[in-house]
């Protein structure tokens, strides 16, 4: 099931041409939130948002799922969206070089998607 969500979401993102695509397979690290993550940026909050609004309709469209919880789409800076198993991180390109989300998981497999 996972997995095919993470394939859902990987083309969302590509559809709206978002950056530096990237899986973190956390399924063999103790404790991890949830299975994985998916990481990516967009140059412009306007971007971030039609990345965010395009994953949440294909999600919803091609596997009936929508995120459990989402949060950051008015500022659309790092926006956030929980699918339970996987969470998608959308960041503005300039929050996700200063959070470095992937070097805190990066026990974890991280694999590019990059078209």
């Amino acid at each position: 099931m996972a997995k095919t969500i993470v394939t859902t979401i990987i083309k969302g993102i590509q559809e709206k041409k978002g950056e530096n695509i990237i899986s973190i397979d956390l399924r063999k690290i103790q404790d991890a939130v949830c299975d994985y993550f998916i990481v990516c940026d967009a140059p412009s909050t306007t971007q971030v948002k039609a990345i965010a609004d395009n994953v949440m309709r294909l999600t919803e469209e091609e596997m009936g799922e929508k995120p459990w919880h989402h949060e950051g789409t008015q500022r659309a800076e790092w926006v956030l969206l929980d699918y339970v198993d996987t969470v998608v991180h959308i960041f503005l390109t300039p929050q996700r070089k200063f959070y470095q989300l992937e070097e805190l998981w990066s026990d974890g497999v991280i694999e590019e998607h990059n078209a």
